[in-house]
């Protein structure tokens, strides 16, 4: 009698998939190379963001004092003492009745508590051109009063020292590097990338550059998989094709995963004669954790660990695997990375159902959509074939998950759609 699957939820087997998924380890990477990377510690800011007291205007640094009866018709006027350099400072002090230029970002001077726009002032000598800077040593007529602080950036304003910057977990961004740079960070600490290594099963296969015989199918499931291995910032390990031999299968197992952190496997999962995934994994250690999840497509899903190391067989329809890799592995690969986004349905769009859907109530099952725009909402319009069309693939905009404890989706019900890339 053929063997039935002992299908578990889905949920289920999210669960089961992350619990004890640990990260490989870390590393030091250099600034230029952190993008992308997930980090393995927090950083927090070693000083003050600006250090010092800036400008925030092109003008002359004053006291507030000397401007608070300013105005239009009755200018107050300043000598310039000075000017700050760029990338310098002014060595002396600001006095009363004094003034010094400075331009945007510039370091404020001693005794200066406000800066005045070089817009609102003249020089008093009435030969002078209106937008240039009064020389050192001339005086200078301010029109408005400027409280003290005014167009000044204070000292930690932007950020404080000791605030974290970066959590561990975060995903380094490009505009994080700025942020580093500023602080000094030229080498960041990151998670290692797990190595996951890929093998497509099957006697029926031959190499995509092959002409397949009667009875063969060009193999595609292994690049489809490294590259998705690859979208998560793990590294894909290429194992190539192995026939339907269990003693071979074994062999080749043992040998991936002697250096790799993981394993993905497609094809053989169901319980066929020659369906051998499920077999040659139950002699791992520890074994098994389940065979069957209530999902469609992807039912034939079965999970084990070699020691720590996850090893996941996937059906071998081209649907079916892509699926699966969405819904459940990709948040595993995620964990082992280090990634604290672990949600196993990210980036999720509300979209209108576009006809009606109907499913086992306790079953969740996954829809290739295409998506439209109209009438001001999102559309998601399911599209035809099975778990081994390619069309549905090449065609979909997005995945639309039809969770489970609903048996019936009328057409215009708002569903949750990711957006495939």
């Amino acid at each position: 009698m053929k063997e039935r699957l002992r299908l578990i939820p889905a949920d289920d087997a999210r669960r089961i998939l992350l619990d004890g998924a640990v990260t490989v380890g870390t590393e030091e990477v250099p600034l230029r190379e952190a993008v992308g990377r997930i980090l393995a510690a927090p950083l927090r800011a070693p000083h003050d963001l600006p250090r010092y007291r800036l400008s925030a205007m092109d003008g002359y640094a004053a006291r507030a004092g000397d401007l608070a009866a300013a105005t239009e018709a009755s200018p107050a006027r300043l000598r310039v003492v000075g000017a700050v350099p760029a990338g310098g400072t002014f060595d002396g002090e600001v006095r009363d009745g004094e003034a010094v230029g400075i331009a945007t970002g510039g370091v404020l001077p001693a005794g200066a508590d406000a800066i005045v726009m070089v817009e609102l002032t003249a020089s008093a000598d009435a030969a002078a051109a209106a937008d240039a800077y009064v020389p050192v040593g001339g005086d200078v007529l301010v029109k408005r009063a400027v409280p003290a602080g005014g167009n000044v950036v204070e000292a930690g304003e932007d950020i404080q020292s000791g605030v974290t910057l970066l959590s561990v977990g975060r995903r380094v961004r490009s505009g994080d590097l700025a942020a580093l740079a500023a602080f000094g960070v030229v080498s960041v600490p990151v998670f290692r990338r797990p190595r996951i290594a890929v093998l497509a099963t099957g006697s029926e296969l031959c190499p995509a550059d092959a002409t397949p015989r009667p009875g063969q199918v060009r193999e595609s499931n292994s690049s489809v998989l490294g590259a998705e291995v690859e979208s998560t910032g793990c590294i894909a390990v290429h194992g190539g094709v192995v026939a339907d031999d269990a003693g071979l299968l074994r062999a080749t197992i043992t040998r991936l995963l002697a250096d790799a952190d993981g394993l993905i496997l497609s094809g053989g999962s169901s319980v066929g004669p020659r369906d051998l995934t499920g077999i040659v994994l139950a002699g791992l250690a520890p074994g098994v954790l389940f065979h069957g999840i209530d999902i469609r497509p992807g039912k034939p899903t079965v999970f084990a660990r070699a020691g720590h190391k996850p090893v996941v067989g996937m059906p071998g329809y081209p649907t079916s695997s892509m699926i699966v890799f969405e819904a459940f592995v990709r948040p595993l690969l995620g964990r082992m990375a280090g990634d604290a986004e672990t949600d196993p349905w990210p980036q999720a769009l509300p979209a209108r159902l576009a006809t009606p859907y109907s499913k086992p109530s306790g079953r969740e099952d996954y829809l290739r959509v295409r998506l439209q725009t109209r009438e001001g909402a999102t559309w998601a319009e399911p599209l035809p074939g099975g778990s081994a069309a390619i069309s549905n693939v090449i065609f979909a905009d997005g995945l639309a998950r039809m969770p489970a404890g609903v048996d019936t989706f009328e057409a215009g019900a708002t569903i949750a759609v990711r957006r495939l890339s």
